[in-house]
C-alpha cells in the first residue's frame, strides 16, 4: 500500500523529533547517573604514598589504584587496638602509615573521609622516639640558660667584692660556685647537643637497587630477592633505618612520572614491612622524585630501564657509635 506524500512527511519529522528528545536526554541521563554516585558511602584501606595539605593519596589494598582521601575539621581520626581507641590529630597521617578511611565519594571521585582508622603499635614507638629528641633538645635549651644565669651571678659576685672589702671573700666563693655551675651545664649542653645532632648524621652501611617494568610498581621475583638480602645481611646492625627514594625515566609526563615513583618506593617500603619483618619506625619516609637523577641516559630502551628504579639504603647514626660488621646486599 502507497503511503501519500503529505502522510510521508508528517512520519519523517515525528522520526527527527524523537531523534533530536533522544539525544538530549543522553547527557542528563548520565550526569544524573554521576551525581547519584557521588553521594554513595565508601571504604578505601591502604598505604599513604604522599598527603599536600588535607590531600592524602592512598595506595588501595584492594585494586592496587591510588585513591584520593580528603581530610577536613570535621574527620575523625582514631588509632585502634589499642587500651581504649585515642583521637589523634590530623598530622599522624604520615607517608607509609597504612589507614581505613570511611565516608562518601564526591563529585570529582574523591572520598570525603568522616573517619579514619590505623593501628598504633609502630607508628607510638616513632612518636615516642621523637618525643625524646624533643626533650633533649628542651633539656640542652634549658641548661644554656641555667649556664647563662651562673655566668651573671658570678659578675654580680665580683663586683660586690670590688665594691666592698668585708664581703670580698664572699662575693668570690659565690662567683667561684658560679662559675663551676656554669661550667658543667655547658658541659651537659655541648654533650646533648653533640647527642642529638649525631642522631641526625647517618652513615651508609649497605645499598640495593630493584628495577621495574616499563609504567610498573609492581616488584618481581628478582627484586624482592634483593630486598630480602638487604634485610637478611643487615638485621643484626644496631639502630638501622632504611631510606627508600623511588625513580622513573622521563617517559611520560612530569607529573605521571612523579606519582609513579611514589608508587614504587610504597610498594617497597610495604614488602619490606610485611614480608621482610621492618618495623615501620625504621623506616625514613618513602619519597618519589620522579625522573630526576637518572642512573643513565634516557636515548634507549637499556638505559630507560636502569632509571625504573628504586634505591634502598640502610643508615647508621654516628650517634649510636655503631662498631658491628655489616655486609652490602648484592643488586
Amino acid at each position: 500500500m502507497k503511503l501519500s506524500s503529505g502522510r510521508s512527511v508528517r512520519l519523517a519529522f515525528l522520526s527527527a523529533v524523537c531523534l533530536g528528545l533522544l539525544s538530549a536526554m543522553t547527557p542528563i541521563a548520565a550526569a544524573a547517573a554521576h551525581q547519584a554516585a557521588s553521594g554513595r558511602k565508601a571504604k578505601i584501606t591502604g598505604t599513604i604514598t604522599s598527603r599536600d595539605g588535607n590531600t592524602v593519596n592512598v595506595l588501595d589494598k584492594k585494586d592496587g589504584s591510588t585513591k584520593i582521601v580528603n581530610i577536613t575539621d570535621s574527620t575523625q581520626i582514631h588509632r585502634d587496638r589499642f587500651l581504649s581507641d585515642k583521637t589523634m590529630n590530623a598530622t599522624a597521617l604520615v607517608p607509609g602509615l597504612t589507614i581505613q578511611a570511611k565516608g562518601v565519594m564526591n563529585t570529582e571521585g574523591q572520598l570525603d573521609a568522616k573517619k579514619v582508622s590505623f593501628h598504633p603499635d609502630a607508628f607510638a614507638v616513632t612518636v615516642a622516639q621523637e618525643q625524646q629528641i624533643m626533650a633533649n633538645k628542651a633539656a640542652a635549651g634549658h641548661a644554656q640558660t641555667t649556664a647563662d644565669q651562673g655566668v651573671t651571678s658570678a659578675a654580680a659576685a665580683q663586683s660586690s667584692a670590688n665594691q666592698a672589702q668585708s664581703t670580698a671573700s664572699q662575693g668570690l666563693a659565690s662567683a667561684q660556685a658560679a662559675n663551676t655551675a656554669a661550667a658543667a651545664n655547658a658541659d651537659a649542653v655541648k654533650a646533648v647537643d653533640k647527642r642529638v645532632s649525631d642522631l641526625g648524621d647517618y652513615t651508609t652501611v649497605a645499598t640495593a637497587e630493584v628495577y621495574f617494568a616499563n609504567s610498573s610498581y609492581k616488584l618481581n621475583d628478582n627484586s624482592k630477592a634483593a630486598l630480602d638480602q638487604l634485610i637478611s645481611s643487615n638485621s643484626t646492625v644496631n639502630g638501622y633505618r632504611v631510606e627508600i627514594a623511588g625513580y622513573t625515566s622521563s617517559t611520560g609526563s612530569a607529573k605521571y612520572n612523579q606519582k609513579l615513583s611514589e608508587q614504587r618506593a610504597a610498594a617497597v617500603a610495604q614488602y619490606l614491612r610485611e614480608n621482610a619483618g621492618v618495623p615501620m619506625w625504621r623506616i625514613i619516609v618513602p619519597a618519589g622524585y620522579g625522573e630526576i637523577h637518572p642512573a643513565a641516559g634516557n636515548d634507549d630502551a637499556k638505559d630507560r630501564s636502569l632509571n625504573r628504579r628504586v634505591e634502598v639504603r640502610i643508615l647508621v647514626s654516628k650517634g649510636l657509635k655503631q662498631d658491628s660488621q655489616v655486609a652490602i646486599a648484592l643488586p
